[in-house]
């Protein structure tokens, strides 16, 4: 699906564009507009996971309509050396999509599957939560070239930190992953990437050496 047409506020373009123009920094290295576009296109592929007013073309009363969607859109909307960034990126969603006079209970849903990203721990009740968070993390069952540009990028965007404590940070936050019951909270996510995933996160962890001699540092690089 072109990100474009994933777009659920038709009449809201300038929201849009803005959002497409933070994505678009060149200082991202992989949470850009590729990487909206890949976890756009994982929703789709999950769709079936998803409630199903959320599967029909035709507009539904609120609060969740599209409400997986504008996550994926929001949820990396602010990416930068300052911290906080699912918070301020789910503070951001609050406040445009107020703007757009979406109703409040879409934005309270939004917000909070944004912040959800922050963890990638869904509720077993949470079938939006699960669709986003596998839908985010489906780049850890990547092909070994898409895989090299996914650790490249995030490497770029941590480029201020020296190669200890990336290392250590990243480790960090591989091995947080690898040491869950599973990866990914959907049937359908755990078909189509557990195993991959597995593979790619052990061969990672090898190729950092589990340096732990630095410390991770607060936002550890994911």
């Amino acid at each position: 699906m072109d990100v474009l047409e994933s777009w659920p506020l038709g009449q809201h373009t300038d929201l849009r564009d803005r959002l497409l123009a933070a994505y678009d920094d060149p200082a991202r290295g992989y949470h850009d507009v590729r990487h909206l576009n890949e976890v756009v296109d994982n929703i789709h592929l999950l769709r079936d996971e998803l409630p199903r007013p959320e599967m029909e073309i035709a507009i539904f009363p609120p609060p969740h309509q599209h409400a997986v969607l504008l996550a994926a859109w929001f949820h990396d909307a602010v990416y930068d050396r300052d911290g906080d960034l699912e918070e301020r990126s789910a503070a951001l969603a609050e406040t445009e999509l107020g703007a757009a006079g979406c109703p409040a209970e879409l934005v309270t849903e939004v917000a909070r599957l944004v912040r959800l990203t922050a963890s990638h721990r869904p509720a077993p009740d949470d079938p939006r939560g699960a669709v986003l968070c596998d839908a985010d993390l489906a780049i850890l069952a990547s092909d070994d070239a898409r895989y090299a540009e996914y650790v490249a990028g995030v490497r770029t965007e941590y480029a201020h930190l020296d190669e200890a404590v990336f290392r250590a940070g990243r480790a960090a936050v591989l091995r947080d992953l690898a040491e869950s019951d599973h990866l990914f909270h959907t049937a359908t996510g755990r078909r189509l990437w557990e195993d991959r995933a597995r593979v790619n996160l052990e061969a990672e962890l090898a190729a950092l050496n589990n340096d732990s001699s630095a410390k991770p540092p607060p936002e550890s690089p994911h």
